[in-house]
């Protein structure tokens, strides 16, 4: 695992609403001069959401849209140039918006267990049901984010960067619940061990900084994340359950960055900052760890992208989580 590195106390989980790049990137830099992150806008169409977006960053693997969905072909087509344009078109805008930044900055991108479960073979099939497949796409995938951390760290020198892999479907990868294409039966689970050494090697594509693995559902995988090479898991604190405590703390204790989604992803009323991470502070009690490492262990960001937030409540979503996180950093007991 890398050394513990030093992350901002806030960011964003990666997508904003919205279609124009410009924009995101000002909110994502403004709102978190700590740890700002490069957004994605899932509402320009095929090819800005996150499945389209990390397919265009494959190496030799191409990826079109099929009426169910995005699958592999032969060549690359106009989904993946447009998708390769888009990103183009966010790194020109964050660029712009971090001149001279020095810092950890964070980019996004899917990770090889919910790409393998999301995007289709020739058959239609989900690249899950075939191990031969999910190898392949796994190595295209840790290559192709090589080539693109490099991108980013010639046009931002002075950032630290921080990847994060999203993985979403990655308990139900886990637990054999992804369906099938006929939607009668689902793919057999995929072993442990296979499951965490895929993670190992794609975790190993950034040498240049830490991974931080991402997921939205319940269950997170904690303790195989750890083993993997994840230098910090990000989740949705409300999903958690009492299963979870022992893994969080030993993952706190084992140096692990907890990435705590607490402000919710799509518009509604925010309590005040110190609310919003009443529990992480009652967790932390609750554990017996330290509440000196809490604003150290913790970075604060929304429970999930905000694609779907209004633009009004995504900039109000940001700037909750940078003043939720200088409340557990004034007042960690």
């Amino acid at each position: 695992m890398n050394a513990t590195p030093s992350f901002g106390p806030a960011t964003g989980v990666g997508s904003l609403p919205g279609t124009d790049a410009r924009e995101a990137a000002k909110a994502a830099t403004g709102s978190f001069e700590d740890f700002p992150f490069l957004p994605e806008l899932p509402a320009r169409g095929p090819g800005a959401d996150m499945i389209g977006r990390t397919a265009g960053l494959l190496v030799e693997l191409y990826a079109r849209v099929e009426p169910s969905g995005w699958r592999l072909g032969d060549r690359p087509g106009r989904d993946t140039r447009r998708a390769v344009s888009w990103l183009g078109e966010d790194l020109d805008a964050l660029e712009e918006f971090t001149q001279d930044y020095e810092g950890p900055l964070k980019v996004q991108a899917v990770g090889p267990w919910t790409l393998a479960a999301a995007l289709e073979l020739r058959n239609g099939e989900s690249v899950l049901s075939d191990p031969g497949a999910c190898r392949d796409l796994a190595a295209s995938l840790g290559e192709g984010l090589r080539l693109h951390l490099a991108e980013v760290g010639r046009r931002i020198p002075g950032a630290r960067l921080v990847l994060q892999l999203d993985e979403p479907s990655l308990t139900a990868v886990l637990r054999g619940q992804v369906r099938t294409a006929s939607g009668y039966r689902t793919h057999r689970a995929v072993d442990r061990q296979v499951v965490e050494s895929t993670l190992r090697d794609v975790i190993g594509s950034h040498t240049g900084g830490p991974v931080a693995v991402h997921s939205c559902a319940p269950d997170v995988p904690f303790a195989l994340l750890r083993r993997a090479g994840a230098a910090a898991v990000s989740f949705d604190f409300s999903l958690l359950t009492e299963r979870d405590e022992d893994a969080i703390g030993e993952a706190v204790e084992g140096g692990t960055q907890l990435f705590v989604g607490v402000v919710p992803g799509t518009d509604t009323a925010l309590s005040d900052p110190a609310g919003s991470v009443m529990g992480v502070r009652t967790l932390w009690r609750r554990l017996g760890l330290q509440p000196g490492l809490l604003a150290e262990a913790v970075t604060v960001t929304p429970s999930c992208g905000l694609a779907g937030a209004s633009p009004a409540y995504a900039r109000q979503a940001l700037a909750h989580c940078v003043r939720a996180a200088r409340s557990l950093a004034d007042n960690p007991e």
